[in-house]
């Protein structure tokens, strides 16, 4: 990678203040001051601005983070605050969530760079499962999993959802599990049987799990195996 692609992506700014910086004398490779943007930069070279040095990107980075409540998922927004206030990574502006959680939920998101790799837990042709601990205002009838299993009607909604597993926890706490991504898609589903969803917990993706060791606002580097659980094609 060109040494001024390279510091525009790492410091967030235009090529055009680049070489301005470039000519101020702010940058070593290695040491040694750079002037020219052109520097064509091997893995190992180390590239320094002011002093700091600025790591280079090797490969596609994959975390999981524990959601708190009040955080959107976006990359910006003008009104919240958003999940990347958390990520203490180089250039973390790159990085987007592979499944988006409301800002009133709570739990598993991943995050990534790849977006092949996100878009196989987004796309609906995957049908990649989402697990949810639900805290419903009034408590749980008894017909509401043979419903889920059935299907239900959401509003507006032309089709039935996808059969849903419901586990009950006790009268207002249940484990649902779902294989689509419809907008709001757990809170309009309870609603469709007559009762709210007052707290809503995403504990897993896929066969990614979340760390039980993660506090809400803390993340992890995703192991080889967790990143591989998506990338591996279906039967």
């Amino acid at each position: 990678m060109r040494l001024d692609k390279f510091l525009s992506q790492q410091l967030g700014i235009s090529r055009a203040l680049i070489i301005r910086e470039l000519r101020a004398k702010r940058v070593t490779v290695d040491g040694e001051i750079v002037k020219s943007g052109s520097l064509k930069l091997t893995p190992e070279q180390v590239v320094e601005f002011d002093g700091n040095p600025l790591h280079q990107q090797v490969g596609s980075r994959y975390f999981m983070l524990n959601k708190p409540q009040g955080y959107v998922c976006s990359t910006d927004d003008p009104d919240h605050p958003t999940v990347l206030y958390f990520m203490d990574e180089p250039v973390a502006y790159k990085l987007h969530a592979a499944g988006r959680l409301d800002i009133d939920t709570t739990g598993l998101v991943l995050m990534t760079d790849d977006g092949q790799w996100s878009h196989r837990i987004t796309s609906p042709k995957h049908h990649c499962e989402k697990t949810y601990l639900v805290t419903l205002e009034q408590p749980l009838a008894e017909d509401t999993a043979a419903q889920f299993t059935a299907g239900v009607q959401l509003h507006n909604e032309k089709n039935l959802t996808k059969p849903a597993q419901l586990e009950k926890i006790d009268d207002h706490v249940v484990r649902l599990t779902i294989s689509e991504g419809r907008y709001h898609q757990v809170k309009r589903m309870f609603a469709a049987v007559g009762n709210r969803v007052v707290g809503l917990h995403r504990e897993r993706i896929g066969e990614i799990a979340l760390d039980d060791d993660l506090a809400p606002g803390e993340y992890r580097a995703l192991t080889a195996e967790e990143i591989a659980s998506v990338s591996v094609p279906e039967r």
